[in-house]
């Protein structure tokens, strides 16, 4: 995989405090992280966040985060989509304390137009992390191709670049995580 140094060597200096170089990654990177938080609120079905507000509470997150040791561009899309996921949890967690009542609405997990899942709510959100998470425990590497393709919209040639792996281990393992998630979230 071939490296991007500039895009890591602005992302060191940006987090050694240099905010010439903080201004030039967000620059660098700005409408690609616009591009994954557009697809991924097209799959949310409840939208408290517009787009740009995804885009900067992501770059947020990121930004407070030490510096990483990004291998590329792809492997950044990979930790942005990782960022986004965060945010979306967070936000659906606080819309869920807000509501009264309880039970998980089951998530129905079919392919739609986009590579990620059909559009959740706050709810099918927090259950589909909490599934995700005990997923990452029986196969880590699946569920960074989930976390790739839906919470970052990648799609299969992106999510392959992002973690170093075969287009057909991205489609092998997406396949495997749809199938356990489903089984998991009780959709029949």
């Amino acid at each position: 995989m071939a490296t991007d140094p500039p895009l890591t060597s602005l992302i060191h200096r940006a987090h050694r405090g240099d905010s010439g170089a903080a201004d030039d990654l967000y620059s660098a990177v700005y409408d690609e992280l616009r591009r994954l938080a557009h697809g991924v609120r097209s799959r949310e079905a409840a939208h408290t966040l517009n787009t740009t507000a995804l885009v900067h509470e992501a770059w947020l997150k990121l930004a407070a985060s030490p510096a990483a040791d990004v291998a590329s561009r792809a492997h950044f899309k990979h930790i942005a989509a990782r960022a986004m996921r965060q945010v979306l949890v967070d936000q659906a967690r606080v819309r869920n304390a807000e509501k009264r009542g309880g039970g998980i609405a089951a998530v129905t997990l079919q392919e739609s137009l986009t590579p990620g899942l059909d559009a959740l709510d706050a709810l099918q959100v927090v259950a589909l992390d909490e599934a995700l998470q005990e997923f990452g425990q029986v196969d880590p590497r699946a569920a960074r191709v989930v976390e790739c393709r839906f919470f970052g919209g990648m799609e299969v040639e992106e999510t392959a670049a992002a973690l170093d792996i075969s287009t057909a281990t991205v489609k092998r393992d997406w396949r495997v995580a749809r199938a356990w998630l489903a089984r998991a979230l009780g959709d029949s």
